[in-house]
C-alpha cells in the first residue's frame, strides 16, 4: 500500500523543542519516533529559509540537525510560478492574512505536488478545517482537483 505524502510546516520541528507547551511537545516527538516512518514526509527550501531565519544560534542547529536526522523529501520551490501564483490568491482571496506569505506558500506547494496533508501546529491559519474549505474550493478554480487535508500532528498519529 502506498503511504500517504504528509507535508511538515516549520511548526511541527519547532514543536520538538517547545518545553513551554509540554503537551503538543509529546505529540509531535511521538509522531516523529513512531508514525513518521508510516508518511512519505515532505518539507521545502521555505522550511529551511524559516529555520535559518531563526534567532537563537543553538535551536537553529537543533532544528537544521532534525533535518538530518530524518529522511525527509525536501522540495525545492521557491522560484516555481504556480506556488507564487496560488499563494497570492490565497492571500487576494483573504484566506491566509497579507504578512503570512510563507503560510499561503506552504499551501501552495501542497497542492501543487498533489500531497495529501499539509501538517502544522498553526491552529489560526493552517490547521484549520473552515481554512482547508476554502483553500480546496480556490485550489478547485485553479484547477487542482485533489482534496488538501489540512491537521495537526495530534490527527496524523490516527491517520495510517
Amino acid at each position: 500500500m502506498k503511504k500517504p505524502k504528509i507535508y511538515l510546516d516549520t511548526s511541527v520541528i519547532n514543536f520538538l523543542f517547545a518545553d513551554d507547551a509540554p503537551d503538543f511537545k509529546r505529540i509531535t516527538i511521538d509522531f516523529f519516533e513512531n508514525y513518521f516512518v508510516h508518511y512519505e514526509v515532505y518539507i521545502s527550501d521555505i522550511v529551511l529559509l524559516e529555520i535559518n531565519k531563526t534567532n537563537d544560534d543553538v535551536k537553529k542547529q537543533e532544528l537544521l540537525q532534525v533535518i538530518d536526522d530524518y529522511p525527509f523529501i525536501i522540495l525545492e520551490v521557491q522560484r516555481d510560478k504556480r506556488i507564487l501564483h496560488l499563494s497570492e490568491l490565497y492571500i487576494k482571496e483573504k484566506v491566509i492574512p497579507e504578512k503570512k506569505t510563507e503560510d499561503a506558500k506552504h499551501i501552495a506547494i501542497c497542492t501543487v505536488f498533489e500531497l495529501d496533508i499539509l501538517l502544522s501546529w498553526n491552529f489560526k491559519h493552517l490547521a484549520n478545517i473552515h481554512k482547508e474549505a476554502f483553500i480546496n474550493a480556490i485550489n478547485e478554480k485553479e484547477g487542482y482537483w485533489k482534496k488538501l487535508n489540512l491537521m495537526s500532528p495530534l490527527e496524523a498519529l490516527y491517520e495510517d
